[in-house]
Formats: structure tokens, C-alpha cells, sequence
């Protein structure tokens, strides 16, 4: 993965628990500020930390028109594409090279 790359991404408290979706032009930093709680609001007040899915895209404009559209969508429809790739909701920050989570 390139450094700054644009990507969509969906973060989880627990399997199946609460959900955000957001975008980024650099994954790892955005990750280290949700788990650092260096962004304060949603994500921090309700634990969601765990990085369940994501996709890059070439260009900004087109992550950020494929969150809207994620953003829109059916919390089902959502489970379905994590589930799709990430069966178990493992957190893919950790191969990434992010400590396991407490």
C-alpha cells in the first residue's frame, strides 16, 4: 500500500457492533488517530477502533463519492461487504503493523 493512497474504510467496536465509515488519503495515519482518540467525537466516545474493511481507489474524489454511497447504505448491506472479504471481522490494522487491540 502506497503512503497516501485514497481509501474508504469501516471501522467496528465489536462484531457486528457499531460501525463508521470514513476516507483517507493515508490509511496508517488515519488509523493511528482513531486509536490514539487524536480525533475526538463518534469514534472515540464509542470505542469503534477496529479497521474491518477498506478499498483504495486512484482518485480522492472517487473515495469520497464511494463513502457517501456506503454511508447510505442498510447496516445489513454493510455486514455483507465486511463479511464478504473479512468473514471473522479480524482487525486488519494489525497486519499493517498497529498492536492488537485491548
Amino acid at each position: 500500500m502506497r503512503t497516501f493512497e485514497p481509501t474508504v474504510y469501516v471501522l467496528a467496536s465489536h462484531y457486528r457492533g457499531r460501525l463508521y465509515t470514513g476516507v483517507t488519503s493515508d490509511l496508517m495515519a488515519r488509523i493511528y488517530q482513531h486509536r490514539d482518540e487524536t480525533m475526538q467525537g463518534y469514534t472515540s466516545r464509542r470505542d469503534i477502533k477496529r479497521l474491518v474493511w477498506f478499498e483504495t481507489h486512484d482518485d480522492i474524489e472517487v473515495a469520497i463519492a464511494r463513502e457517501k454511497t456506503i454511508k447510505r447504505w442498510p447496516r445489513q448491506w454493510k455486514f455483507n461487504v465486511i463479511e464478504e472479504a473479512n468473514p471473522d471481522w479480524l482487525d486488519l490494522a494489525e497486519p499493517l503493523g498497529f498492536p492488537p487491540l485491548k
